[in-house]
């Protein structure tokens, strides 16, 4: 019997110092993908900071390029504001995406609770055009696209949309992938209730606005998140459609100040790191927000 007393502890011991070896071995796997990741941010930030070219051109060949000495100081961030417009790429930036998630969220909700509701000729063909659409680049339809809002003519009595505000949130409004992710969880939501409510002659919109939109909070969390990411980085569409500081997002900015000459590369970290920092910062503080929704969603990859 103490045989057997002694051999269930020494086992107990062996798993739990299994289970401790394999959570400092989890432990060292993340701190060192964590400095793997944090390395070019670290890099950026520090070189943004150091006011003395040639010290941070020297630098790079070393692990000084992470080491914040020499002269510090935050020229670098003045120049940028001094050679470039720098706040009004930030407000583009924030205006367009801003436009494009609020309509996106309400005019694509719309569309997927349509699809998930409503009965009506053609509607599983709209579901396979919607998925098949998912997997279309932007790259392909980008040339088609410029020509057709290159036509189009504005309230303001302009012929063309090129070099405005509205070609860059008008086409990316309603969006594939975001219709997908509302229509699966509006058919995760029981019909009861909304039998419910159109007995007691509700209308389709106001069920829409009072029961659905108060249920789906998290995959409106998860759409707004998911759009913010990734239209604050488009280029390739901004970069075809102005041809002047009063509309280009920041990107474009980023990309007209690099080939500015003489070349700063101190100055061109600072630029970088005002576009990267506040965004890090959102992520950072709608973290556990973006999980749960995402979780919530039901969406299996």
């Amino acid at each position: 019997m103490a045989v057997t007393v002694r051999q269930q502890i020494s086992a107990k011991k062996r798993s739990t110092s299994r289970k401790l070896a394999w959570l400092i071995g989890n432990y060292i796997l993340l701190v060192i993908l964590a400095i793997f990741f944090l390395f070019p941010i670290v890099f950026m930030v520090v070189s943004s900071l150091k006011s003395n070219e040639e010290q941070l051109l020297s630098d790079l060949s070393s692990l000084k390029a992470f080491i914040p000495y020499g002269t510090i100081s935050l020229g670098n961030y003045s120049g940028v504001f001094a050679r470039l417009p720098f706040g009004q790429y930030m407000f583009n930036s924030v205006f367009i995406v801003t436009m494009i998630v609020v309509f996106g969220l309400f005019v694509n909700s719309l569309i997927a609770y349509a699809l998930a509701r409503m009965n009506f000729p053609g509607r599983r063909l709209m579901l396979a055009v919607m998925i098949a659409l998912i997997i279309v680049p932007f790259e392909s339809i980008a040339v088609p696209l410029l020509l057709m809002v290159n036509n189009l003519p504005w309230f303001d009595g302009s012929t063309t949309w090129i070099d405005s505000y509205q070609v860059q949130i008008i086409p990316f409004i309603a969006d594939a992938f975001s219709i997908f992710l509302f229509y699966q969880f509006f058919i995760g939501i029981p019909k009861e209730l909304e039998e419910a409510a159109l007995v007691d002659g509700a209308s389709r919109f106001r069920m829409y606005w009072r029961l659905i939109v108060p249920l789906s909070r998290p995959v409106f969390a998860t759409v707004a998140i998911l759009q913010f990411l990734t239209h604050i980085g488009d280029f390739l569409w901004p970069l075809m459609v102005t041809t002047g500081d009063t509309f280009r997002p920041l990107m474009i900015g980023l990309q007209v100040f690099f080939g500015q000459q003489p070349r700063s590369w101190g100055e061109i970290m600072a630029f970088a790191s005002m576009i990267t920092i506040p965004i890090l910062i959102v992520f950072l503080l709608f973290q556990r927000w973006f999980m749960q929704s995402v979780a919530s969603t039901g969406i299996k990859g």
